[in-house]
């Protein structure tokens, strides 16, 4: 399946000291590389190693992606850490919406391997009730109408499927089940951002995060003047520089 120009992936080896540090960063579903390659090339800009994989059944078509599971988008994140081990000191994990979700099953997973966390309007449940028939639905429709570039700033596109495709979003609704179920085993650093307004992730997988964690370095930073695809919105610059500063303060590298 060809892959969307706009879905290439986005990797940088690192420069001077700080590529001493690591950076995987995943976008969200049915979304792209685009998403958070501006965010990538900024952490780059600054010398650290990033890595921005696309996700299986991601930047090809919602047909392709109903095709694909959790496991496998853990997966590809799964090994781009071990890469990223072998290659760096120190690796942080960030993550937008599902990204978040998966970025927090690695940090349960991978414990002290990962020295922080950075999510941004992490998903890891929904208030809609209609999700409770999604294991019937999902056998019946292939797809239900998506919601996509979620993005306040005007003219920003986010390039994400507009279909959502429903076994895909089945196997979503298990890593969600999956991964909360262990959110006290995270005792890494996590900076979370979560836009006031956010028409994709309600505030309840926030409260439920910050609730059920162990860690005991938490930020959390409220966007107002973004909505669900932060990391393309008006709030993207501030993202940007307090994950840097996130990073730095954690690697030691605070006046990098």
């Amino acid at each position: 399946m060809p892959v969307q120009a706009h879905a290439e992936e986005f990797r940088s080896a690192g420069t001077g000291e700080n590529a001493a540090v690591g950076v995987l960063l995943s976008h969200g579903f049915t979304g792209s590389p685009r998403s958070m390659r501006p965010f990538g090339e900024h952490l780059a800009a600054a010398g650290y190693g990033v890595a921005v994989p696309r996700l299986p059944g991601h930047g090809t078509s919602w047909q392709e992606m109903n095709k694909t599971s959790w496991q496998e988008w853990y997966a590809v994140l799964d090994n781009e850490l071990e890469r990223l081990r072998k290659e760096h000191d120190q690796v942080f994990v960030v993550g937008l919406s599902m990204g978040g979700c998966l970025t927090l099953r690695l940090a349960e997973e991978h414990g002290t391997d990962i020295s922080g966390v950075i999510l941004i309007n992490p998903s890891v449940q929904t208030d809609d009730k209609r999700l409770a028939l999604l294991p019937v639905l999902a056998r019946l429709l292939p797809s239900f109408p998506g919601i996509s570039n979620d993005i306040k700033k005007p003219g920003v596109e986010e390039g994400a499927y507009d279909r959502m495709p429903l076994r895909a979003l089945l196997s979503l609704s298990q890593l969600w089940k999956v991964t909360r179920a262990d959110l006290a085993k995270i005792t890494q650093p996590v900076l979370l951002f979560r836009s006031t307004v956010d028409h994709v992730v309600e505030p309840s997988s926030g409260r439920t995060i910050l609730s059920s964690i162990s860690s005991r370095d938490v930020t959390e930073t409220l966007l107002e003047d973004s909505y669900h695809v932060a990391t393309l919105d008006n709030d993207a610059p501030r993202i940007f520089a307090d994950s840097a500063a996130f990073i730095g303060r954690l690697s030691g590298r605070d006046d990098a």
